[in-house]
């Protein structure tokens, strides 16, 4: 019973570490918001994608999905909107700290959040194809167990991700460094936009 625990929580260790346009959006919003619970809709909504996309990899629902082609292209092509917009928002974003600044709404980080989770295709094809193919050794309550570890490191290290930003946030009272980690974090959402638009014309001209 202990297998399934352990390779879950390494799997998902492995997988969500890396720093990608998800990892970024939510430490940027822990640093930007003037309270840790205003970052909460960003946690919560980062956490909720991520049970989603591992509950469907498991079941075997999203190998279906990924299978057609024209279903790719669509999810690139609408993840490649909200990303470039996204990148453009973090751009200009300001730490609340800074005087007659509103950081990012709770609907606007909502949306963002689930643009860089359900329509992110390294992330859905991170879940498919490694979570899925994993899973899939496992039954009953053994897959149970390993589907409980990966969703539970997933919230653990989105909520250490908001609390790690909030204290750069605290340290940084003058918005030096967070303007900085925002340029940062918009440069970091381009790239991922570039490798999506290298996926789409390989998708399209194979």
């Amino acid at each position: 019973m202990l297998q399934p625990i352990v390779h879950g929580v390494l799997l998902a260790l492995g997988l969500i570490l890396p720093l990608g346009a998800q990892n970024v959006f939510v430490f940027n919003q822990g640093a930007n918001q003037n309270k840790f619970i205003k970052s909460l809709p960003v946690i919560i909504t980062a956490g909720v994608c991520d049970t989603f996309l591992i509950i469907i990899a498991v079941l075997g629902v999203s190998l279906i999905l990924m299978s057609l082609p024209i279903l790719q292209l669509v999810i690139y092509i609408i993840g490649l909107i909200f990303l470039l917009y996204m990148a453009l928002s973090l751009w200009n974003e300001k730490p609340n700290n800074l005087e007659n600044h509103q950081s990012m709404s709770a609907k606007k980080q909502i949306g963002f959040a689930i643009s860089v989770s359900l329509l992110n295709p390294h992330a859905i094809m991170d879940t498919v194809g490694v979570i899925g193919t994993s899973a899939s050794v496992y039954s009953g309550s053994e897959k149970f167990l390993f589907s409980i570890s990966t969703i539970m490191i997933s919230w653990i290290w989105f909520i250490l991700l908001a609390v790690l930003g909030k204290i750069l946030g605290s340290i940084d009272q003058t918005g030096k460094y967070i303007i900085i980690l925002n340029k940062i974090s918009s440069f970091i959402v381009i790239v991922v936009s570039l490798i999506i638009v290298k996926n789409i014309l390989h998708l399209i001209f194979g």
